[in-house]
């Protein structure tokens, strides 16, 4: 199997944006764990695009947002590095949930609104480096 052809950082943070608006979507319609889950995702791929710009090659496969912060070396404000941890802490309960009608109950309009708005105040952060 060939090498993974490597994807632009610009491109990556394209579709970190493309993630959020979906995240967005998800809340409008009430479906809030997947709303939780785009917004990892997205931080994700932005982390991934920064990795590329900073190394020029294809970041790891990796789900894990605290690694990728460290691989970057990124100096967080202590509100964004909490608000990360907690995010990463998401990855697999919302992707695989043990009981979904307990991670339903976890997970309501309120929660789930202030998870979106500081995904995006991270975004936006993520995206400066850039």
């Amino acid at each position: 199997m060939g090498k993974d052809k490597f994807k632009l950082p610009k491109e990556w943070f394209n579709q970190a944006n493309y993630d959020l608006q979906t995240a967005e979507a998800m809340f409008k319609t009430g479906r809030y764990i997947y709303t939780v889950f785009m917004c990892h995702l997205s931080i994700e791929k932005a982390l991934k695009g920064l990795y590329a710009k900073n190394f020029q090659k294809s970041p790891p496969k990796t789900h894990d947002l605290n690694y990728l912060s460290k691989e970057i070396n990124l100096m967080f404000s202590e509100e964004l590095k909490i608000f990360m941890d907690n995010l990463n802490d998401l990855s697999i309960p919302t992707r695989y949930p043990d009981e979904l009608d307990k991670l339903l109950t976890q997970y309501k309009k309120d929660r789930t609104e202030k998870v979106l708005n500081q995904t995006k105040v991270l975004l936006l952060w993520l995206k400066e480096k850039l």
